[in-house]
């Protein structure tokens, strides 16, 4: 007797074999020439956000500090800036500007003005990404001599500390700061052994840039 059930499970079966082997093959076809395929769109790329650094209360700008200059509108005239020897930067369009020993309130204002020449409404404002023009010098006796940087006020004790400290045989007793004022030298003593006992606490000043610490 012929078997009806198992001929229609068989049927079942290649049916589905079928199909399962031709989803691959589909899958797997050939794009027709000149046709393009759509792509799915790439994500946007964040631009860098300028970071700003503290800045000391009587801080102004100067040679090797980094800026950015943010125009609001007229971002193709917005720039990082490196205050050049001559004190000045480079800005799209407008040129040289002066910047150095501006505060970065009075340098805004300067180019706000002259970006107006190009932008009716051109607001700017200026961010400090870097300061390096701050710097006092401690030579001599101690662990790491060299420039220190002043991101905020520092007495004599703490740069010296910034500088690794003493090395064995200094002088702790007779350090020299050296100071130019209106064109002029001046020298201030400092006594460590004496200051650290709280004696005489007024020789730790507070430093100013371009400062050099002596350590004998």
């Amino acid at each position: 007797m012929f078997n009806f059930t198992a001929l229609k499970h068989q049927t079942v079966l290649l049916s589905t074999l079928c199909v399962a082997v031709s989803m691959p093959v589909l899958a797997q076809s050939p794009v027709p020439p000149g046709r393009v395929t759509a792509q799915p769109p790439a994500s946007p790329v964040a631009a860098p956000v300028a970071t700003p650094v503290a800045t000391p209360v009587d801080y102004v700008i100067g040679v090797a500090d980094v800026l950015k200059v943010v125009f609001a509108p007229g971002p193709e005239m917005s720039h990082d800036a490196l205050v050049r020897p001559d004190g000045k930067i480079s800005l799209p369009l407008i040129g040289d500007v002066q910047a150095a020993n501006l505060t970065p309130v009075q340098l805004a204002s300067e180019v706000t003005k002259a970006g107006r020449q190009y932008v009716l409404d051109a607001r700017a404002t200026v961010i400090v990404t870097a300061i390096n023009s701050r710097r006092i010098y401690v030579v001599g006796e101690v662990g790491k001599p060299g420039p220190v940087q002043l991101a905020s006020d520092i007495t004599v004790l703490q740069a010296i500390g910034e500088a690794g400290g003493f090395v064995e045989g200094a002088n702790k007793g007779d350090v020299t700061i050296v100071r130019r004022e209106n064109n002029r030298e001046r020298r201030y003593k400092f006594n460590y052994n004496e200051v650290v006992r709280g004696k005489n606490i007024e020789q730790n000043i507070k430093l100013l840039p371009g400062d050099t610490i002596l350590v004998r």
